[in-house]
């Protein structure tokens, strides 16, 4: 099955207010997946249609890069691309990376990589090595790959160079993740040079991913003193990161044409794109709409994806016990990790077993209600994380289910 989200009948539902009426939204999707055995994963191609569009209105015309981790669904993948205003792939593997250019012409790997075995595979590949660019930040990656494949014996591998937009606090220390060890321009501009100055490289791009202001929630929900700190963060943050960045690209751009910089994410879109260095911006997890993004100011996704488990024993009159549930998110361990139980309203979780790998017991008001065979909804924490649970998706549009589409698990593949 093809998704067009294109097609008219979406482009004419795509605002949010269906999925403020709970009530008709979960119960709909009950009946559309009825016939599909739990765990089923659920896409709702109405709200997967409105955060794609809703995304292309926040960049203001910049072009996106799908994030590829954040949907692993190829069907998924296609469907957005083929949208005026979305570009290219931003992967996060190189052998997930060759096996997209079969039928995807522009992937940038977000990662450095150390596999030998997809090395050879594309330096063996032509038409793989002109549309894969590698993710570098160390000379001792390009000697990596020297080894693997001397660069007289291989096409010129495609890099993007990795600037790391973290911030560093006098105060608070390193906020951000920890990417690149290239924070400077004159770093970035020196790196640029070693590049140049090798044969069996070409320099196709900068990423600079400032996952302190795209990916943490500037309104966590319950609250709002951690949201007046986090704000004030990311503004100082932001304002270090405007000029730091734009010197950096000038120096390498004094040294090379670059096809794309790429910069930001979901949370992070409007001010991203404000920066006249950045060509593109990259988002993946906004098209399915996790509750992750219930914690933030400036958008609203709809919840595109959710999971549904059965219920399958009543220990007691207060408690439902589900089959399965521990779909937990990457990230530091806590509750926001975990899925975020959704319909029937009034569950929670047993404070000792939460979400557990083969059952996850329920109490709350609602569990009382709840029969052997019933249907529990829960939406995950980040985006990609479902689909290493599930070999296919179910897609719904107007409470009617299509034929499944394959996961890359229910593709045979297994990159991370």
């Amino acid at each position: 099955m093809t998704l067009d989200l294109a097609a008219p009948e979406l482009r004419a539902s795509a605002d949010r207010s269906p999925w403020l009426t709970p009530d008709s939204y979960w119960a709909g999707m009950t009946e559309a997946t009825r016939d599909h055995s739990a765990p089923v994963i659920a896409l709702n191609t109405e709200a997967l249609s409105y955060n794609a569009h809703d995304m292309l209105r926040r960049a203001g015309g910049l072009p996106i890069r799908v994030a590829s981790k954040s949907v692993r669904v190829r069907a998924v993948l296609d469907a957005v691309l083929a949208l005026p205003g979305y570009a290219g792939v931003l992967g996060y593997s190189l052998a997930e990376a060759n096996w997209l250019s079969e039928t995807i012409d522009d992937i940038v790997v977000a990662y450095p990589t150390a596999d030998r075995a997809a090395i050879a595979a594309l330096a063996a590949d032509p038409r793989a090595a002109a549309r894969v660019t590698l993710m570098v930040d160390s000379p001792e990656q390009l000697d990596l790959i020297d080894s693997v494949v001397a660069p007289d014996k291989r096409p010129a591998i495609r890099l993007c160079l990795d600037f790391d937009a973290s911030w560093r606090s006098r105060v608070l220390g390193h906020i951000g993740v920890f990417r690149s060890p290239i924070f400077t321009a004159e770093g970035l501009r020196g790196f640029a040079q070693h590049i140049l100055g090798r044969p069996g490289f070409t320099i196709a791009g900068v990423m600079s991913y400032e996952a302190q202001i795209a990916g943490v929630g500037d309104e966590p929900v319950g609250k709002p003193a951690s949201g007046l700190v986090m704000r004030a963060m990311q503004r100082a943050s932001r304002a270090e990161l405007v000029d730091r960045r734009a010197a950096a690209l000038q120096g390498v751009r004094e040294l090379v044409d670059l096809e794309f910089v790429n910069g930001g994410g979901t949370g992070s879109i409007e001010s991203t794109v404000a920066e006249g260095g950045i060509t593109e911006v990259a988002a993946g997890s906004g098209l399915f709409g996790p509750h992750l993004f219930d914690n933030y100011r400036s958008f609203t996704p709809a919840p595109a994806v959710a999971f549904a488990l059965d219920v399958v024993r009543r220990p007691n009159a207060d408690t439902a016990t589900l089959l399965g549930g521990g779909w937990v998110a990457s990230g530091p361990a806590g509750e926001d990790r975990l899925p975020q139980l959704t319909w029937p309203a009034g569950l929670r979780y047993a404070p000792r077993e939460a979400a557990g790998e083969v059952q996850t017991p329920v109490s709350g008001a609602a569990a009382r209600e709840l029969r052997v065979g019933d249907r529990v909804w829960l939406r995950h924490t980040k985006s990609g994380e479902p689909m290493e649970h599930g070999n296919a998706v179910v897609p719904v549009a107007g409470a009617v289910a299509g034929d499944p589409l394959p996961t890359y698990r229910g593709e045979g593949k297994c990159f991370l």
